[in-house]
This record gives C-alpha cells, structure tokens and sequence, in this order.
C-alpha cells in the first residue's frame, strides 16, 4: 500500500464549539479535518453513545487537527425509534438530500455538506432492529486507486475480524457524498436488535481514536489487529444489505448458523415455518463463507433478507 498524503494543513485556533447534535473539537496544531458521525438511522443506538463518549473525550486528547462529532444525524427518526424518519425516508439512501424538501431530504443535506467539507469521514451503524451483524469496517471500491488505498488503512484502524470493500457506484448513501468529493470515507458496522452492546461502543470509540492516531492526530503507536478477513467485492451493489438472501415464504425465521460461523455451500442457514399453514421452507448457503448477517426480527414475509455471508468471488 502506498504511503498516506495528507492534505494540506490549515491553522486551525483552539476551540471546542457545541450543541445537541454536533460537537467541534480543533487542536492546537494545525491538521486533518475528520468527520464522525452516527444516528443515520434512528434505531441504531450504540453509534450514538459512542459519538457522544468521543466528544467527551477528545478534547482533552486531540494534538492536531480538528473533529467534528454528529451523535445523530437523524433526530427525527432517532424520535420515533425507527430506521427511516416520519416522512418514510431512509436517509442514506436520500444524500445529498436538500434543504428545502422534507425533513428527512434536510438532514441528509446537513450531513453531506459536513462530508463534503472534510478531508476524512467515518459513519457508525448497527443492524438496527432488524438485522444482527458481524463487527466489520466496510468502504466503497473508489476508482481513485489513491482513495481506494487510503481507505483500506484507514479500515484496518478499527481492528475488527472483518474488512470489505463494495461496489461503488450506489447512489444517496452519505458514502456517495464522500465518494464524489474525493473524501476517504469508512463504514462501520457491528451488532444490532434489541438491547444494548457495550462491546460496540467500546470497538467504535476505540478505533476512532486508533484512526486519529494513525493520521498523526493523537498522540501513541497504531494498533493493528491480526489479519482480517479481508473481501473486495465489485458485483453491482455487492453492499447492499437489504437484498441478501431473500426469505421464500412468510413465516418465522429459525437460523441454524451463527454470526462469525463459517459455513458450506449446501449448509442450512435457517428454516422459515408458516404456523397457521404449517408449511416450512429450508434455506440455504449458497456457496462457502463467513456468516456477517442474520435478521434479528423472527417473523418474516417473502422476500424480506434473512441473512449473508461472506466468499471469495
């Protein structure tokens, strides 16, 4: 991998500037302009904790550069507990969204002007309710080899068991922002339904800082976890969780596998068992892999995603 450029600095005064949702923390020394967000989508509630434990904390660790901290980008949907805001909207799939149109369509344009604006962005999720996931950091395969690069490091940061790369050209994501910007920008994700994880809070807070670290920004040496499994893949919306394994039949989901399993082609994923016909429909592995998704909602209608896993195409 080629070495990382960073942008050119700008004298930045020292200043901690904050309201309900966004906190700007600048160091001393001029530097990097990193953007954190979370609450893209209201239910997905660990990214929002760790948001608010990072804003709390780097202000007393921050040599260099500034960071600006969105611990939800969504109040609204944040509002109703739901992934989409009142108006029906998923915000990342609305970006750049406007100002001027409803109040989902107004976040995302808040959002993107953020992302848009900095030299290096992460976006923290969770499965929300629906879905559990594996913890993984994820970016989009970006036709700027530069880019491409420098978001690989910039996933490795995060020491989570799982790196993947996808698909490039979907469109409304705020990764798209970022993408048409020419802005390095990461996902994460990792957990999901209902509770609550401190083990996510504690692997996003942590890597945030192990990232700041990496870009010269706080102070310590870089940690690396051991090799990640580590996907690329350029298949049209590859990343697209919604359209993984498309449940055949209305019923209750009983998976058979658990997150992190490594599965066979062949291998039952799960069975979906209808109680008022009694039918059952058996779901299957389609080829070798790494299991990062199953739905946490049991009941399901045909064609809702059940689950995914990981292969090398």
């Amino acid at each position: 991998m080629t070495q990382l450029n960073l942008p050119a600095e700008q004298p930045i005064m020292k200043e901690h500037i904050e309201n309900e949702l966004t906190t700007f923390i600048a160091a001393e020394q001029q530097g990097p302009a990193v953007l954190i967000s979370a609450g893209v989508h209201g239910d997905e509630y660990e990214p929002m904790v760790a948001a608010a434990e990072l804003a709390a904390t780097l202000p007393g660790i921050l040599t260099r550069g500034q960071v600006t901290v969105v611990t939800v980008v969504n109040p609204d949907a944040y509002g109703h507990g739901t992934r989409q805001g009142s108006d029906g909207l998923d915000l990342a799939r609305i970006c750049p969204g406007s100002l001027n149109g409803s109040i989902s369509e107004a976040y995302a344009a808040r959002i993107s002007s953020l992302i848009e604006q900095a030299d290096y962005y992460v976006d923290m999720h969770t499965g929300g309710l629906t879905y559990e996931i594996h913890p993984l950091a994820g970016y989009m395969l970006h036709p700027d080899e530069s880019i491409l690069d420098i978001q690989r490091q910039m996933a490795r940061c995060f020491c989570v068991p799982v790196i993947w790369g996808t698909d490039y050209r979907p469109e409304g994501r705020t990764l798209s922002v970022a993408r048409d910007a020419n802005v390095p920008a990461v996902y994460l994700e990792f957990g999901g339904g209902t509770g609550f994880r401190r083990p996510v809070v504690d692997t996003y807070v942590d890597g945030v800082i192990n990232l700041l670290r990496f870009l010269g920004m706080v102070d310590g040496k870089v940690s690396r976890s051991p090799e990640p499994y580590w996907l690329e893949d350029h298949r049209p919306d590859s990343g697209y969780l919604q359209g993984k394994m498309p449940s055949p039949a209305d019923g209750i989901l009983m998976t058979e596998v658990a997150l992190g399993e490594t599965v066979r082609a062949g291998q039952c994923f799960g069975r979906i068992f209808d109680p008022v016909s009694g039918a059952s429909h058996s779901v299957y592995a389609d080829v070798a892999g790494i299991v990062f998704l199953k739905r946490a909602i049991v009941k399901v209608k045909s064609g809702d995603a059940l689950g995914g896993h990981f292969a090398h195409y």
